[in-house]
């Protein structure tokens, strides 16, 4: 299960007005890449592939992976805005180490 803060689901709410569709799922997954190894995914998606895993939170409806989950089980996205601009924050206790941009980490084993 994925949580949002109020902050995040706002945001997200915001940001999928602007899409083509304005029911598309969100979207959350993890890359090969980055500081640490893994890198976090976010977009929207019209459709889901029929493995995927939908949980909601805050009102969004968000799509995972089946493989990725391990990585995103019970991860919290947060947003806040400070002097530099806003950003979403994960806080993933699956993380064993995060870089410090924060957008990067490696999986507990």
């Amino acid at each position: 299960m994925i949580h949002l803060s109020k902050t995040a689901a706002t945001e997200v709410k915001r940001l999928r007005a602007k899409h083509s569709h304005s029911d598309a799922l969100l979207h959350l997954g993890v890359e090969s890449s980055g500081c640490s190894g893994l890198s976090y995914t976010m977009g929207f998606d019209d459709s889901i592939a029929p493995e995927a895993t939908v949980c909601e939170s805050e009102g969004i409806k968000i799509a995972i992976d089946p493989q990725q989950s391990k990585y995103l089980n019970e991860l919290t996205l947060d947003y806040s805005e400070d002097l530099m601009g806003g950003g979403f924050r994960f806080h993933n206790p699956n993380a064993a180490q995060s870089c410090s941009c924060g957008n990067s980490f490696s999986a507990r084993e």
